[in-house]
């Protein structure tokens, strides 16, 4: 999976396309990623009265598939390529510009 937790990503299709954000959390092996502010869902709490805790409607982010995000750069989405530097470390680029990322 090409995309890491803080990056900087932009939403490519679904309900919040066109929507920007952090990378909270990835999530490798089902191959998505929760983006901050993206994929808003609500979510129930139940009351617990023996501890005194109310009943609540949580929002938080769910997580989204990882095609349907892509990193941003210069505020235009961009696809991840891997080089390898003189010292033989693997080092993400951008395929628009051929920068570091």
């Amino acid at each position: 999976m090409k995309i890491k937790k803080d990056d900087e990503v932009v939403v490519i299709a679904g309900k919040d396309k066109g929507a920007t954000g952090k990378v909270i959390k990835a999530l490798p092996r089902e191959q998505r990623v929760v983006v901050e502010g993206v994929n808003l869902i609500k979510k129930h709490k139940r009351a617990n009265p023996a501890s005194g805790q109310q009943g609540e409607v949580v929002t938080k982010e769910a997580p989204i598939h990882v095609s349907n995000v892509a990193i941003v750069e210069d505020g235009k989405p961009t696809r991840v390529g891997y080089r390898f530097d003189e010292d033989g470390t693997k080092v993400r680029i951008s395929r628009r510009t051929g920068k570091d990322i």
